[in-house]
């Protein structure tokens, strides 16, 4: 009995986690016309946005996000004001350079502008965009070429390595998590 009530809240769980991975055309409207509030989203009136809380996996420990202040950040961190992100990574070791970076997809309901930049070198803990629709997190420093758009750098980065190479894969989904959130 027990066991069946514990698999039944675990996956009431999950499901509930992973809904912030999900939005529905209609709702798109009302996001891109909200503006950003004190509470959920940043500080009106100075346009502040807030920093972001990033955990791999759905109980990982937190990582502090500070957003960089360009359109592509501002557009990400409203987006996360409205709704907490739980973004899959599908490849998690088999591309190259996954000893130094992970990605994770932002589902496509989201629009998001960039101005992408020739990177060369790259530090532990940066956040980059990455047209279309992808979040690269560099987890160790790198020199790894591409056009990607910094997004922001993580705080204190004790045990970030570890925990993205021990961020699990959630079962019954088959892939690894990152969640994002305001910071609390």
């Amino acid at each position: 009995m027990k066991k069946k009530l514990f698999t039944l809240l675990l996956v009431a769980l999950l499901t509930m986690a992973f809904v912030g991975c999900t939005s529905q055309k209609e709702d798109k409207a009302t996001t891109e016309s909200n503006t950003v509030s004190s509470t959920e989203a940043g500080d009106n009136v100075s346009g502040k946005l807030p920093n972001l809380e990033v955990r791999f996996g759905p109980n990982g420990n937190a990582f502090t996000l500070n957003l960089d202040n360009n359109n592509t950040a501002t557009e990400i961190g409203k987006y996360v004001g409205v709704e907490d992100w739980n973004l899959p990574i599908y490849h998690f070791d088999d591309f190259e350079n996954s000893n130094v970076m992970q990605y994770y997809d932002i589902p496509s309901t989201y629009e998001i502008s960039s101005d992408p930049q020739a990177v060369i070198s790259e530090k532990a803990g940066e956040l980059y965009y990455s047209s279309p629709n992808r979040i690269i997190l560099f987890y160790q420093d790198a020199n790894v070429k591409g056009n990607f758009t910094k997004v922001g750098q993580l705080e204190n980065m004790d045990g970030l390595k570890e925990a993205v190479e021990n961020n699990a894969v959630v079962e019954g989904w088959g892939n690894k998590v990152i969640s994002i959130s305001p910071a609390k």
